[in-house]
């Protein structure tokens, strides 16, 4: 079955005080092209993270974010008790044997004064904490793949629908192709009567006009395309990566009908030509997004 490219997924995780937020995005690329934004926490995973990504995606522009939120209340910074009390002594001590008053407000004083209130705690990300994260990653890609195979089921009823038409406008270029030989036939026969005092070798003609029909048959482009129809179908049967063959073989159905295109001599088998080119200029237009 098809996927498209194009997909969106989230997953909310919790840990203690913490919200752990995972995001990726997907649109269509030639390659896998992937840029992630991780919170410092969770960097010396970015590499295992990669990995889970680029084996359920294979291949599209992918946008990953994973980030913490915590709790504003539990997060705050704390005050280091013990320097403030040793500040304080020394500040006393000093107003003291220098006569200095202290200030009406000793705490503001303190708090201002170096390392109060700054951490000097490292976070270490846990084991546990990384299973929590790591089964939101996993599940964060789960429904971008979900999402791709739905956009890719819109995408396969779209190409069948288009295949159809053109399967359909290729059997109604038929009784014009049976009929255009003796129209061929006549047209030459009656220029050839027009002109005054000509006489013609009517065995000679028909060797002629074989010639010149078949260099305007189309039999063999038609088989191609037909075949060319069917391996199109086949393959959006095929397991999902098959984006690129599908391009392939609308590049060939494409040379099939500008050939029968450039044969056509009438007006009425130019015109199912030209809306063959149409539906399958929808295709190729669409199959950029297919994985």
């Amino acid at each position: 079955m098809i996927q498209s490219m194009t997909g969106y997924g989230k997953a909310v995780a919790t840990f203690k005080d913490k919200k752990i937020n995972v995001e990726v995005k997907s649109l269509n690329s030639k390659q896998l092209d992937l840029q992630t934004r991780i919170s410092p926490l969770y960097r010396e995973k970015e590499m295992e993270i990669r990995q889970m990504i680029q084996a359920a995606v294979i291949r599209g522009k992918v946008d990953f974010s994973l980030w913490i939120e915590k709790d504003t209340i539990v997060d705050a910074t704390p005050i280091n008790g013990a320097l403030v009390e040793n500040y304080y002594r020394q500040m006393s001590d000093i107003a003291e044997k220098t006569g200095i008053p202290m200030s009406a407000d000793p705490l503001y004083t303190l708090l201002r004064m170096p390392d109060v209130l700054t951490k000097t705690e490292q976070e270490v990300l846990c084991d546990e904490e990384w299973a929590v994260a790591r089964q939101a990653v996993s599940e964060a890609i789960d429904h971008l793949v979900e999402f791709r195979i739905q956009e890719g089921a819109a995408l396969q009823k779209k190409f069948t629908e288009k295949i159809d038409n053109i399967e359909q406008l290729l059997i109604s270029i038929e009784p014009y192709e049976k009929s255009r030989v003796e129209k061929i036939r006549q047209r030459i026969v009656d220029g050839l009567q027009q002109i005054p005092g000509v006489e013609y070798d009517k065995n000679r003609l028909e060797q002629e006009l074989i010639y010149y029909i078949e260099k305007l048959d189309i039999s063999e482009e038609k088989q191609r395309l037909t075949n060319h129809l069917k391996y199109f179908r086949e393959t959006m049967a095929e397991e999902a990566g098959q984006g690129k063959k599908l391009g392939f073989i609308a590049q060939e159905m494409g040379r099939e009908i500008n050939t029968t295109g450039s044969k056509s001599n009438q007006a009425e088998m130019q015109n199912i030509v030209v809306q063959m080119k149409d539906e399958l200029e929808q295709i190729k237009e669409q199959v950029l997004n297919a994985l």
